[in-house]
């Protein structure tokens, strides 16, 4: 099913519920990016990974839904153009960015014992804090 109408906008209701939750930009991004992914390979699992690595380069998820980066870019390792499918992603945080950037986010999440993690353990606690996220937007609790 295409991701967008014949205008170009997105369907909302065929987007994957974190990116129903973030900007028209990022919407769009992944929409176009899989219908036309969709288009060349007439593939839906690889359409999704095409549009999922184009979402990547300018956005990382915080919490249940897609932000916009402060410098674009690849998001892992995986991301740089890794052909190997099966190597492991950094799930949409963005494991480039500076450890800093990382902590901040953390923070904002209220990621415990973070003041002692190092950017690969924040990196890891800011996926669980994601996945706990999206499985309370799903659910209709509470996300502060």
């Amino acid at each position: 099913m295409p991701k967008s109408d014949k205008s170009g906008h997105p369907r909302n209701s065929e987007l994957p519920g974190t990116l129903q939750r973030s900007s028209e930009h990022a919407q769009a991004t992944f929409a176009q990016t899989y219908d036309s992914a969709m288009g060349e390979y007439d593939d839906a699992e690889r359409a999704a990974r095409t549009a999922y690595a184009s979402l990547k380069h300018s956005y990382e998820k915080v919490g249940d839904r897609w932000e916009a980066k402060d410098q674009a870019g690849p998001s892992d390792s995986q991301a740089k153009g890794g052909k190997d499918t099966d190597l492991p992603t950094a799930g949409g945080v963005d494991a480039n960015a500076s450890k800093e950037h990382l902590y901040e986010l953390a923070k904002k999440l209220h990621v415990p014992g973070r003041s002692g993690m190092g950017k690969g353990e924040l990196v890891d606690a800011l996926q669980k804090a994601r996945e706990r996220k999206t499985r309370q937007s799903r659910s209709g609790e509470s996300n502060e």
